[in-house]
């Protein structure tokens, strides 16, 4: 099949989660055969603010990571027709602009031979309604979303049948368990974002872990002078950036790592994990979690991972991980079983080969 996908960026992954998972789809699709076709505005906002934090170098981990990935970029105005010419699946990331979105739309809706899907990887419905209500989405043929919650704010708005929900996994050609001389403390990969989730960095991350005396450090985006002051007062190491394609190697220096949800997924759209606890996972690092509903049941927590109810319990659950060898052995192996049963790119690309059968999208050129 020849398959174009719309990103944001597939360069850069800088306060980009989405360019995790859609990496490791592109390159599980391109294993299987598939003619695979990435485009990204050429002045992506997430590629922009990645040069400007750590230069063209910043990219030299992605390339080797995925050498074989590419992406074309684009500008307004450019032929979109000429883009897709060929395709035989088209997917359109919600993290563009609403004239790429439409255009292609109208494309679809002019007769365009090929299968055209909305990919949507964020709160936004939810939290931004009116930006995504004005996505013209007419001409598509249906929607991956990647909660069960968020397919059904696309069906409340009249898609039915014409959602599915494709939640993120892991890409476990890069991120799986590596051998490492020493580890400890907890590690914490994760930006700072709007003011999402500080309450809940401070209860169940940095008060926690100085209460269990671990050392703490910290990678990510986006963190105000206030924020690092915060991580200052909690002795938390504060290392910048951090390229997705090297969390593995963060991940295996560590004794354990924390998932703090932000507060949409904790309370309007229950259910759906951020891409990291698929990755830490799959890295085989022991996780402790700060309160979320598994609603669709993707994980066996107490098994896979330990939740904890509030900040006190953290403490323990940490310490508890950092004491117990044994328990830090039975989390990694539950984990990466998990993860590898049900939650690996491979099998996303499966689920949408099989979203493509419903909707009657020839497979060309591929048994895949």
């Amino acid at each position: 099949m020849r398959i174009v996908y719309f990103t944001h960026s597939l360069a850069s992954c800088w306060n980009h989660g989405n360019a995790h998972f859609v990496r490791g789809v592109l390159s599980e699709l391109i294993a299987r055969g598939h003619d695979v076709h990435a485009y990204e505005p050429a002045d992506s906002w997430s590629l922009q603010n990645l040069l400007a934090d750590g230069g063209e170098d910043a990219l030299a981990p992605y390339r080797d990571a995925y050498p074989e990935l590419t992406s074309a970029t684009y500008t307004p105005g450019d032929d979109v027709a000429a883009m897709v010419d060929g395709a035989d699946l088209v997917i359109v990331h919600e993290w563009n602009a609403h004239d790429l979105v439409a255009e292609v739309g109208r494309l679809r809706k002019g007769g365009a031979p090929w299968t055209l899907l909305f990919h949507d990887t964020h709160h936004r419905i939810v939290s931004l309604p009116h930006e995504m209500d004005a996505y013209d989405l007419s001409g598509y043929d249906g929607v991956l979303a990647f909660g069960e919650t968020l397919s059904e704010q696309y069906r409340a708005r009249g898609w039915g049948k014409r959602v599915w929900t494709w939640h993120e996994a892991a890409d476990t050609r890069r991120f799986h368990p590596l051998d490492s001389d020493a580890r400890e403390g907890v590690v914490w990969i994760g930006n700072w974002g709007d003011g999402e989730r500080t309450r809940e960095i401070e209860e169940y991350l940095l008060r926690p872990v100085q209460a269990a005396a671990l050392p703490l450090d910290i990678y990510g985006v986006r963190y105000p002078d206030e924020a690092r002051a915060m991580l200052a007062r909690y002795g938390a190491g504060y290392h910048g950036w951090a390229p997705n394609a090297r969390a593995p190697e963060i991940f295996a220096r560590a004794l354990a790592t924390v998932h703090v949800p932000r507060n949409y997924y904790r309370t309007i759209l229950p259910g759906i994990p951020t891409i990291r606890v698929f990755e830490a996972l799959a890295c085989g690092i022991p996780l402790a979690s700060a309160p979320w509903d598994d609603a669709e049941g993707l994980f066996r927590p107490g098994q896979d991972f330990l939740y904890a109810n509030d900040g006190e319990q953290m403490a323990d659950v940490l310490a508890r991980i950092r004491d117990d060898a044994d328990l830090r052995n039975s989390l990694i192996a539950s984990g990466l079983e998990t993860i590898r049963a049900r939650h690996t790119c491979a099998h996303r690309v499966d689920e949408l080969m099989t979203i493509l059968d419903t909707l009657g999208t020839p497979r060309v050129g591929v048994s895949a």
